[in-house]
């Protein structure tokens, strides 16, 4: 399964900025080979980002999205505005909008339904506080938010999915996750998509792992059977250190 690696600029970069990042990480392709690489700049650089990476390999994704397709959304952008830069995947559900936006299981699941409707791969965010973490609350809360986004679902529609594992006391604090929490929370998720969504979901689901990933530690992850790939914060704003990380991933793999 060909492993991800998804940069989440979060908000960071001016379309300026972003032109001169995508022209410089272009000529790194070559070194990225085996490895889906995809950036997700903030809306108003998505423009920018697809003329840059026009003819590239380098994937286009969002960080967010709303659910309608129009209306008195103040400050909102739907599914048909992302499209039209040529966007493929958009983040949905990232513990951020969970929890500094307030947004709710229902919420992301409409968010979810409307990618899918619209052709987009929905990058799934998942993962547990620190103080849920205290409380032995792990699987619980997971379980939960695959739950509110995913049951009943149809499994066919399901196919371009990513989920992303990112327990929300390790992004953007340099304290990653251990591989055995990673491995454990990738298997809770994959054995959840084979209960309830069947094996053949499950089985070409990639699951990612994001919180303080770096270029010094990304082979730990994504040389783990049930870990294709990282959805990368900080690192990732720098073309060097990004560039570096998805190497030690494709190399961890490989060897």
């Amino acid at each position: 399964m060909k492993q991800i690696i998804a940069a989440n600029w979060k908000m960071h970069k001016t379309a300026v900025e972003t032109t001169e990042y995508c022209r410089a990480i272009r000529q790194m392709e070559a070194d990225f080979e085996g490895v889906e690489v995809l950036i997700c700049p903030p809306f108003t650089a998505l423009s920018a980002a697809a003329i840059a990476l026009e003819a590239s390999s380098i994937k286009l994704g969002a960080q967010n999205m709303h659910w309608e397709s129009q209306g008195a959304r103040t400050g909102e952008v739907s599914a048909n505005m992302l499209l039209e830069f040529g966007v493929e995947y958009v983040i949905i559900g990232h513990s951020e909008r969970r929890h500094l936006m307030g947004e709710d299981d229902s919420q992301v699941r409409r968010k979810l339904e409307a990618a899918l409707d619209n052709g987009l791969k929905p990058v799934l965010c998942v993962g547990e506080t620190e103080a849920e973490r205290e409380q032995g609350i792990t699987k619980k809360v997971i379980e939960k938010q695959l739950s509110g986004a995913l049951e009943d679902q149809d499994p066919h529609k399901l196919s371009g999915l990513v989920l992303a594992y990112e327990p929300v006391w390790a992004i953007g604090t340099g304290k990653a996750a251990s591989v055995e929490d990673a491995q454990e929370a990738a298997v809770l998720i994959r054995s959840y998509l084979k209960d309830k969504l069947g094996a053949k979901l499950a089985e070409s689901t990639r699951i990612l792992y994001g919180g303080s990933v770096k270029a010094e530690n990304i082979g730990s992850f994504t040389v783990l059977p049930s870990v294709h790939g990282a959805l990368v914060g900080g690192a990732s704003l720098e073309v060097e250190s990004f560039s570096s990380l998805i190497q030690a991933a494709r190399k961890a793999v490989i060897t």
